[in-house]
């Protein structure tokens, strides 16, 4: 077959790496359907601008025979991944605009994108496709987990690490794990693989920066997924368009509800046993649909 290479960009640090998303796939070389995912091709056929920030290159820089790799506009393809914060909207359109002037596809989680639609799925498990896809649930010996950080840049940012206070104080069951959390916190510390504290436990705590839309979902309820938990979720709309019902919780607010509710839930595993069929189909859908790979491979393949 003779596929067609995919490039790409990032403005996230540690992230154009040669075998990019290779763990998504269960060939070798990032090869999915119609292409192969090479991040930093010479002279792909196709360019991914996977939240590329053009308001942070110099005008100058934006020659596209040296960032864009003589790729023609039509195959450069922008999508924007972080959250529509309201008091960002203005630069999140100015970055649509921009990315018009070099881009045939420009698409966000948001209303306010040239082409509003969910984000392809990628996930932060290390594990291979071919496990993830082929291996049994793995035993659950623990209750819930969550695994979040410290940022705080904006109001939903502190918001849920008020709520992760409340837990707190009210001694609620789950084992906390992630990166720069406050020092009055009970973590666990960071983690090198998400699969390692997720796995063992029924249940994972999947709460999102932002819940105002019905385009925004995020690798939080991905992972959980992929990792046989039963997520209790706190986001918009869009999971329930794009997974099966039963898949995952509601948590219905950040709040003194969604405490009891959380108790409620964690205090006996019978629904993650109820619910592993409804687990089994989401995670089927992620691996292969929502998959970042398979949404590439169908752009290739209906490209005009």
């Amino acid at each position: 077959m003779d596929r067609k290479v995919v490039g790409m960009l990032c403005s996230y640090p540690n992230m154009n790496l040669g075998d990019w998303q290779w763990n998504q796939t269960p060939e070798a070389f990032g090869c999915w359907g119609q292409i192969r995912m090479e991040a930093n091709a010479p002279k792909p056929d196709f360019l991914l601008l996977y939240q590329f920030d053009f308001y942070k290159q110099e005008s100058s820089q934006l020659d596209r025979w040296q960032i864009f790799r003589g790729v023609p506009q039509e195959r450069i393809i922008y999508m924007r991944r972080e959250p529509p914060f309201e008091k960002h909207k203005e630069q999140i359109i100015r970055e649509y605009q921009q990315a018009q002037n070099y881009c045939g596809y420009v698409s966000g989680p948001d209303d306010f994108a040239p082409v509003p639609d969910y984000m392809p799925a990628i996930w932060y498990l290390s594990n291979s496709f071919r496990d993830l896809n082929e291996a049994p649930p793995p035993l659950k010996i623990r209750s819930c987990s969550w695994i979040t950080s410290g940022i705080a840049r904006t109001a939903n940012h502190r918001r849920r690490l008020d709520f992760l206070r409340k837990l707190e104080e009210e001694e609620v069951n789950f084992a906390l794990y992630g990166r720069n959390l406050p020092e009055w916190c009970h973590s666990r510390g960071k983690v090198g693989n998400k699969w390692n504290v997720m796995a063992p436990y029924y249940y994972n705590l999947a709460i999102e920066n932002y819940a105002e839309n019905e385009w925004y979902v995020s690798e939080k309820l991905w992972d959980a997924l992929l990792a046989w938990c039963l997520p209790i979720y706190y986001g918009g709309t869009a999971a329930d368009k794009l997974l099966p019902a039963g898949s995952f919780l509601r948590l219905p607010s950040l709040d003194e509800q969604g405490i009891a509710y959380i108790k409620e839930v964690t205090a006996n595993p019978q629904l993650w046993h109820e619910r592993r069929a409804q687990i089994a189909e989401a995670r089927q859908i992620i691996l292969h649909k929502l998959n970042l790979l398979n949404w590439l491979s169908d752009f290739v393949e209906n490209f005009g």
